[in-house]
């Protein structure tokens, strides 16, 4: 088992990342209904009502003055007609009217000082309601400058809120040197295989994928390919063997070490270290350039008779008289030789017409290794061995050899990111498992193994420091993974908040099936027109070559949507992933119940369960939901970073971590969203990531509005007119 990872491997930084899925979580919660306006209260007013009710209370208060002063009016003007009618004497008469007069001046003093009182009464009640007035303005406009602040903060959240993403990138950490798949059926790993095109496709890396499984589970990997100008180079074993070139620029040891391991593949691992000294003597003899063919003719001259000149052996024909000698001389020192090689020769039979009609080709950037399911299961265990085995001695070489003897490496772009995927590992013997574990970390190349089922090889690797392990849904029942889920941390056996699928998972898991795989050997690459005279453009015109630079992210987008069914299939369920069902809160999510082999039965066909330290994390393979507008490459570690960094603190009934608000520009359809991510753009997400594996654009939030004294503010809206030189 390989320790720790090389320095070679860690020097790859984040450029490099292998995306395995997207992990769906909403890290800013909804920021709930908007803040209610403050409305003014009625306008209170001296009512008519009431102003007539203190007249009333007044009239009866001075009833007896109004009845006193009417009666001394009566009794001051009774007095001068007694007086006329000499009633009275004109003195008495006079000193009555002034009596009266004496009498009523303090009456009506008390009636007019009444209504002073009445009038200042009304003014002060005005007053007192302007003030209350006052102050309830006052108050009013206070509450409407709070409500502003809060609309404010609220509207920042609703927009963060609507345009975060929902799917995040879950990444290979850069510390670990491969990944082990255990589980899973051929749509998910359809889908898995994708992903990781994506990601070695974005960057212009190296992707080589060994199918073991016979059922084209490469055939959207290879659209992909050629739909972003790169030609795969296929080879479909045993069919493609005379023109394979793989082992065959290999020196006389790696050579050796290729072929024994093969044969003891098929029943000889106690043999392999006499078969290697055989086949490395022969190589001594025969030179390293020699032709599988002439290794078997080798050998059947070992086991043939010196005096038997079998003249009509087609295998013996290919050495001359003085090459048998020579081989007999070197390799005929051990009684038991003929039937070694009787037996090595019955092994290496299949493989005499690797190279053949090989040619002088150059660089592919993809290439895929698969195997026919006609061949068997023993066939295809051969088969993956000398693809594996020859692999893992060109990971261990320190440079490329020469396509042909005598001529150049091939270039290779330094600090090119390389994976192998091995698919079907369970075919391969445990050693070879090791060896290209081994060769990958000493050569800085990351390589991941599925198996189908719960081999002791890949239980193994659940618990290496080095690997990551990752759990898809079981092949028939599942009760081998009892195995697995026992070797997992205490940790790992309670059910997270983050293990829940979506909706979207399930309904495109359900709608692909079996339409991302094909029939068998059904991996290559339909094109409009005569299929035997395929065209050298792709659609848009690019000319398809071995290699390719870098591509742009949302040119990678939209080669997912058109290319791959995951990405047709996952822009027509784009609706299940709408922000209206979060808002209307419907059930987006389904937990799982816990972490055992039944739960795990029930995971859709692209869901997979990443086993880091701290717990498991659900993620979804489907390539296609790169093409959402709610996906992004980076992760959600990469936000909480770029907050840290920020120095922006969470508010009241965020999550830990939580992004800040940010704007984005949504494209019309249903492509990604453009988001700042400090050095570089992810799809579509409020907050800036940080990582250079993204393109660049300029950083724009919505919480800090703080203009950049040093930033030039955006051209926005017509021109000015242009001056008129003539005035």
């Amino acid at each position: 088992m390989p320790t720790a990872r090389s320095s070679v491997m860690a020097a790859r930084g984040e450029a490099g990342r292998t995306y395995l899925g997207w992990r769906h979580k909403v890290l800013i919660p909804p920021p709930g209904p908007a803040p209610r306006r403050p409305a003014p209260e009625d306008v209170r007013t001296v009512s008519e009502e009431w102003i007539a009710g203190q007249r009333d209370s007044e009239a009866q208060t001075n009833r007896p003055l109004h009845v006193a002063l009417g009666g001394l009016g009566l009794f001051a003007l009774l007095c001068p007609l007694l007086w006329l009618f000499r009633i009275l004497p004109g003195s008495l008469a006079l000193g009555g009217v002034f009596a009266c007069m004496a009498i009523a001046a303090p009456v009506t003093f008390a009636l007019v000082q009444s209504r002073q009182v009445m009038a200042q009464r009304l003014e002060r009640a005005e007053e007192r309601l302007a003030a209350e007035r006052a102050d309830r303005d006052r108050i009013l406009h206070e509450r409407q400058r709070e409500h502003a602040a809060r609309y404010t903060e609220w509207q920042a959240a609703s927009r963060a809120y609507e345009a975060q993403p929902r799917w995040y990138g879950m990444t290979v950490p850069s510390d670990t040197s491969a990944v082990v798949v255990v589980g899973g059926s051929d749509t998910g790993w359809s889908a898995l295989l994708t992903t990781i095109g994506v990601s070695r496709l974005r960057e212009g890396g190296d992707l080589t994928v060994v199918d073991l499984t016979g059922h084209a589970i490469t055939r959207e990997l290879a659209r992909l390919s050629r739909r972003c100008a790169v030609e795969p180079r296929r080879w479909v074993l045993p069919a493609d063997l005379p023109r394979m070139t793989l082992g065959t620029n290999l020196d006389a040891g790696q050579r050796a070490r290729v072929l024994s391991a093969v044969a003891a593949a098929s029943g000889r691992a106690e043999d392999a270290d006499a078969d290697e000294t055989l086949l490395l003597r022969l190589l001594e003899v025969l030179g390293q350039e020699v032709g599988i063919a002439r290794l078997i003719g080798g050998l059947r001259a070992l086991s043939t008779p010196v005096d038997d000149v079998a003249e009509d052996d087609p295998a013996l024909a290919l050495l001359t008289q003085r090459e048998r000698a020579r081989v007999r001389a070197r390799c005929a020192d051990d009684p038991q030789i003929r039937g070694r090689a009787w037996a090595l020769e019955q092994r290496l039979a299949p493989f005499e017409a690797v190279g053949t009609r090989a040619r002088d080709e150059t660089y592919a950037q993809v290439k895929i290794i698969s195997t026919d399911r006609a061949s068997g299961p023993d066939a295809a265990r051969m088969y993956g061995t000398y693809a594996v085995a020859a692999l893992s001695e060109l990971l261990e070489a320190r440079e490329p050899a020469p396509a042909t003897p005598g001529g150049r490496p091939p270039r290779v772009r330094p600090g090119r990111t390389r994976s192998v995927v091995v698919c079907g590992a369970e075919r391969l013997p445990e050693d070879e498992v090791e060896q290209v574990l081994a060769a990958a970390e000493d050569g800085g190349v990351e390589v991941i193994l599925m198996f189908q089922d719960a081999v002791p090889a890949a239980l193994r690797h659940v618990r290496g420091p080095t690997c990551v392990p990752v759990v898809m849904r079981p092949p028939g029942g599942g009760e081998r993974f009892r195995r697995l889920l026992a070797e997992m941390p205490d940790a790992w056996t309670h059910t997270r908040k983050d293990l829940e699928v979506h909706r979207l998972t399930e309904v495109v898991g359900k709608f692909v099936g079996d339409m991302a795989v094909g029939a068998d050997g059904d991996d290559q690459v339909e094109t409009e027109g005569d299929p035997l005279f395929p065209s050298p453009h792709t659609e848009s015109g690019a000319l398809i070559r071995n290699a390719a630079a870098a591509i742009a992210p949302l040119d990678l987008v939209r080669h997912v949507r058109s290319a791959t069914v995951w990405g047709r299939v996952t822009t027509q369920a784009a609706d299940v992933d709408a922000l209206d069902a979060v808002e209307r809160e419907e059930e987006t999510t389904v937990g799982l119940t816990g972490l055992d082999w039944r739960a795990l039965v029930r995971l859709p066909p692209t869901a997979a369960l990443v086993l880091t330290p701290d717990g498991p994390i659900l993620i979804d393979t489907n390539p296609g939901i790169l093409t959402l507008s709610t996906a992004t490459l980076a992760t959600a570690e990469d936000h909480r970073e770029s907050d840290a960094v920020a120095g922006l603190a969470p508010k009241d009934g965020f999550e830990d971590g939580a992004p800040r608000a940010g704007t984005s520009r949504r494209s019309p359809d249903t492509g990604p969203r453009i988001v700042s991510t400090g050095e570089g753009v992810r799809a579509d997400g409020p907050r800036g990531g940080g990582k250079p594996e993204d393109v660049h654009v300029p950083e724009a939030s919505a919480v800090d509005v703080r203009t950049d004294p040093t930033r030039v503010p955006p051209n926005l809206g017509p021109p000015p007119e242009r001056l008129d030189w003539r005035v």
